[in-house]
């Protein structure tokens, strides 16, 4: 089954496996979605445990949190008004032992973090990667390190398209 620390051993063990193969190249971790829960997991494990940093982290449609994800995502919208929305929803994560903290993550974090979400998407509000953003610009101790670039609802991103847009390479570097 699925769980969060599998995921973030995963991640480790690609990274493992690209930096024996990369040279000096730089390597940073991308995560799109739920997959930014995960970035921020194994970026935080690398420091704390090993003492490593990776180069970067690009954290595209991120949230704060899986509890708050899952109490701002507007398929629940319809469920909040009902008793036990929180016990089944939103703490059923919790049980299953997923918490996806990188509200918590980047507080500790130190290498460059870019945050990126579109004013269109549908999935995961933008106030959810602005909160990250300004937890992680209040906690870093170079503020410099800290980028938060929103798209305009006039590109059409959404949620998963930010990829497609031609200025990105051009925004990450």
């Amino acid at each position: 089954h699925p769980s969060e620390s599998g995921f973030t051993t995963d991640v480790l063990a690609l990274y493992d496996w690209v930096k024996a193969r990369s040279g000096n190249s730089s390597i940073l971790f991308w995560g799109h979605s739920l997959g930014t829960g995960i970035a921020t997991n194994a970026a935080r494990k690398l420091q704390e445990e090993r003492g490593v940093q990776v180069d970067a982290v690009v954290l595209e449609s991120p949230y704060t949190n899986i509890r708050e994800a899952g109490a701002n995502i507007p398929i629940t919208k319809v469920y909040r008004q009902f008793p036990g929305f929180e016990y089944l929803i939103l703490d059923s994560m919790a049980r299953a032992g997923m918490f996806f903290r990188s509200d918590e993550n980047v507080k500790v974090l130190s290498c460059p973090l870019l945050i990126l979400h579109a004013e269109d998407d549908g999935v995961l509000p933008p106030k959810l990667g602005r909160k990250l953003y300004e937890t992680a610009h209040k906690a870093y101790k170079d503020k410099s390190k800290v980028k938060f670039i929103t798209f305009p609802k006039k590109l059409g991103l959404g949620h998963d398209y930010i990829s497609f847009n031609p200025e990105l390479p051009a925004l990450v570097k």
